[in-house]
């Protein structure tokens, strides 16, 4: 595939130079829609900013931004994260924008929209724009790449036996078709040491190993990996490392460049808290042309060489749900007002605490108590067979909602209080002791 075509010779509306021509974004060209600008901080919820960070009312003004009552509260950001309720507006309102006036004289907006949307991640990650595609969500892009890397009979892709199914049952379904093999790698169940990790990956490394594919948060034991020393190890045997960062994309500081990853994958209704079926594609300037699009749809070109400029090629999928993605955006502005490395540090704290309160109670957990091996999702060990009832229990007697994921699951995040956790700690108490 040729990446040497200009975007304005295949008809694409995509192009840096474009982007720059219209970075006024809605500010300009959406008058109609006063209360949304991209352009500068957005608003959460009636219009009131987050409480100065020095003053004791921080973290509650920021649960303010959602919209759930008390006797709900969510704590599985492993899995879906309400939305900031100012995300949810900008999808209303740019929904009946689009259902007021769906043509294209109007919808034109929407491209430039989703470049300023695009440019905002790809600073928060600290790569460049054109190496970022939003897709659908993790499963999209995590496929994208099983199906698009170019590997032969025999050759070898290294997995964690704890990844998403998106991440490990697809590389066994493409094994079976193409006769490529897939070993499984088995970390310590209760590590103590990152080295330890570090070594499981780098034992499993064989002559014909071309793909490494790692989970960077487990959802099933809450178990952090060491990704930067495992790419590393990985990268100095020539392997190509690809990472699912469901359960870090929103709840870390992440710095892709500086990470190394070849591609990297998320989703924005866990814990980055944004709208629906919007996910991240991030894939290295360098691995971009090595990688086919699973999609071809318009937009993509008139034939096989004509390819969007960068990682764009990837979002050749037909009709989107452009409100989605322009709300993207909004949740990256509110992001950037709490900042990536306060969002990390809370969520620690939180979930130490939510932690040291169960060991407290006595009962067992499986994942580690160190942060250094661990970040938000925490999982309690339950009776065999019992995971789901007491996760039943504890919303409709606790009002927690947690999941039966490995055990007991509860994820905390920047929209959960300490009261929350001490909501949640009690009732595990209650229900396991």
């Amino acid at each position: 595939m040729s990446a040497s075509k200009s975007p304005d010779s295949l008809g694409i509306r995509t192009s840096r130079r474009k982007f720059l021509q219209h970075s006024a974004l809605l500010v300009g060209t959406a008058s109609a829609l006063p209360q949304i600008s991209l352009g500068q901080s957005a608003l959460p919820v009636n219009g009131q900013r987050f409480a100065d960070p020095a003053s004791g009312d921080y973290w509650q003004s920021v649960r303010d931004q959602f919209a759930f009552p008390e006797n709900t509260v969510p704590m599985n950001a492993a899995n879906l994260c309400p939305s900031f309720q100012s995300v949810t507006e900008t999808v209303a309102e740019l929904t009946a924008d689009i259902d007021s006036d769906c043509s294209f004289n109007n919808r034109a907006k929407y491209s430039d929209m989703l470049e300023q949307t695009r440019t905002l991640v790809a600073e928060q990650l600290h790569v460049d724009s054109d190496e970022v595609a939003l897709v659908r969500n993790t499963s999209e892009a995590n496929n994208i790449i099983n199906n698009g890397l170019q590997l032969d009979g025999g050759d070898e892709v290294v997995i964690w036996d704890q990844n998403h199914p998106t991440n490990h049952v697809a590389w066994e379904v493409r094994a079976a078709r193409f006769g490529t093999r897939v070993r499984k790698v088995a970390t310590p169940a209760s590590p103590t040491d990152p080295q330890q990790l570090v070594d499981a990956f780098v034992d499993a490394f064989g002559p014909r190993t071309r793909v490494l594919a790692l989970t960077q948060v487990s959802n099933v034991s809450g178990i952090k990996l060491p990704v930067k020393e495992i790419i590393a190890a990985a990268h100095a045997r020539g392997i190509y490392v690809h990472v699912d960062g469901a359960q870090s994309w929103g709840a870390m500081a992440l710095d892709l460049a500086d990470l190394g990853a070849d591609s990297f994958t998320a989703s924005a209704h866990k814990w980055y808290m944004g709208p629906k079926e919007v996910g991240l594609l991030y894939v290295r300037s360098e691995n971009i042309p090595r990688i086919w699009p699973s999609v071809i749809a318009p937009g993509w070109g008139d034939d096989v060489e004509a390819d969007p400029v960068g990682a764009r090629k990837f979002e050749s999928l037909g009709q989107r749900d452009d409100a989605a993605l322009a709300a993207l955006g909004i949740t990256a502005q509110l992001h950037n007002e709490i900042g990536p490395a306060r969002v990390e540090a809370r969520i620690t704290e939180l979930a130490q605490h939510l932690k040291e309160g169960i060991a407290a109670q006595g009962l067992r957990l499986v994942t580690p108590m160190s942060p250094e091996l661990s970040h938000g999702v925490c999982i309690t060990r339950a009776p065999s067979g019992q995971g789901g009832s007491i996760s039943g229990r504890l919303y409709s007697e606790h009002g927690i909602a947690g999941a039966a994921t490995g055990g007991v699951r509860l994820c905390p995040t920047i929209y959960n209080t300490t009261n929350h956790i001490d909501r949640a700690i009690t009732g595990l108490g209650a229900l396991m002791t």
